[in-house]
Order: C-alpha cells, then structure tokens, then sequence
C-alpha cells in the first residue's frame, strides 16, 4: 500500500488560529491589554520558541501565577484545534483509495495526541509518531522510518505533506521522498531543496497526490 505522511500543526489542523483564539482568551480573562495577542503570537513563534520561554516571558510581562500561563500553553491549543470538512473528506477519500495514512509530528506527547484525538484523526489516519514519543525530531529521517513501522507502509514510494521547508520538506528530500508543501499563500525561498509540489492547504495537497500518485 502506498504511504503518505502528514505534518499535523499548520498543515491538517491550524494551529497557529487555535494559539491566538487561546490567547485572547487569556488576555480577556486576565483583563491584559488585548493588542498584545500580536506579541504573544510572535514570541510563540508558531511553536517553535520553546514553551519554557514563552512561558518565561508571559511570567515577567504579566506577571500571572504559573498555573495560568501552563493551562494556556498545554490546553489552549490542543483543545481548541479542528479539522476543516475538506481535510476530512481527502483523508477518508484517500484511505478508501488504499493510502497508508500516518501522522508524522514534532512537539509533546500528551498535547500532540490529545490533538489527534479531539479532531478525530485517530480514527481518519491509521496511526501517528510524536517526535517526544519516538526520540527524533523532524527533519531526521529515523522519525519518518518509525512512522512508516507504526503503520506497516514502506517509504518506498511515499509522500511528505507538511507546511515546513525545514522539517517537513527537507526530510522528504532526506529520506527520498516526494513532497507536497503547504504554502498557505507563502512564496518558496529556500535554495538547498525544493518540494516535489506546492499546495495552498492539506486538502489541496492530499488531492494532488491522489490525482498524480507518481
């Protein structure tokens, strides 16, 4: 069965909407001032600063107690992300096709699956690696060869789709992969390798795989 890994954060669900929509509503609850949520969302970095200093940061700005800053950061996002219709109905169209489906993502265990399971995934995807779980981070190929255990595929023939030009595309390139970027309307600007494809969203680049498998 052919395979196709997919990033999770900014790619089938929209993280970075779930983060702001967290974040104003904890400058709401905390009566901050509600311009912030630019600030917020820049030192958050769309995830990638790690959480002990955005944690720090929130801390000394605002000087809010330790368990608000923690319930913003581990639940804000995983509770509040969601699937959008058209990514739903590519993965089912995509697993009735014959497709191995597998979710390939950096971040926390515990936030990630809880993710997955909130949207449903768990049951659209026949399995998922978390790079906390498994020991390596995106672009390293052995968390691509420990997706591909997770739900019997093979790389041979496989797909990338992810959002990131570092984790995502370049481990496709790594692992000699295909690849499909997730632009969201973002201009390519990295020279070291390219993605196979680009698509404006996760639906867009699932159905382009299914169209032209090779």
């Amino acid at each position: 069965m052919p395979l196709l890994l997919i990033d999770l954060d900014n790619t089938l669900v929209d993280r970075d909407a779930a983060f702001r929509d967290a974040v104003a509503a904890f400058l709401a609850e905390y009566a901050l001032p509600a311009r912030d949520i630019d600030w917020v969302t820049a030192l958050d970095a769309s995830g990638y600063t790690p959480r002990q200093e955005v944690a720090r940061a929130l801390r000394g700005r605002y000087g809010v107690d330790e368990k608000a800053v923690r319930v913003l950061l581990d639940r804000g996002v995983a509770e509040g992300v969601a699937l959008s219709g058209p990514t739903r109905t590519a993965l089912g169209v995509a697993a009735a096709q014959g497709w191995r489906l597998a979710i390939v993502t950096n971040g926390r265990t515990v936030q990630q699956e809880t993710k997955i399971r909130n949207t449903g995934l768990d049951e659209l995807t026949h399995g998922w690696v978390v790079s906390e779980a498994v020991g390596h981070k995106k672009p390293a190929p052995e968390i691509f060869h420990a997706a591909a255990a997770a739900v019997g595929g093979s790389l041979d023939g496989a797909w990338v789709i992810g959002d990131s030009p570092h984790a995502d595309i370049a481990g496709a390139a790594a692992i000699g992969a295909r690849s499909v970027w997730v632009s969201a309307g973002r201009s390519w600007t990295v020279t070291r390798h390219r993605p196979t494809r680009t698509a404006h969203d996760a639906a867009s680049a699932i159905e382009s795989v299914l169209r032209s498998p090779t």
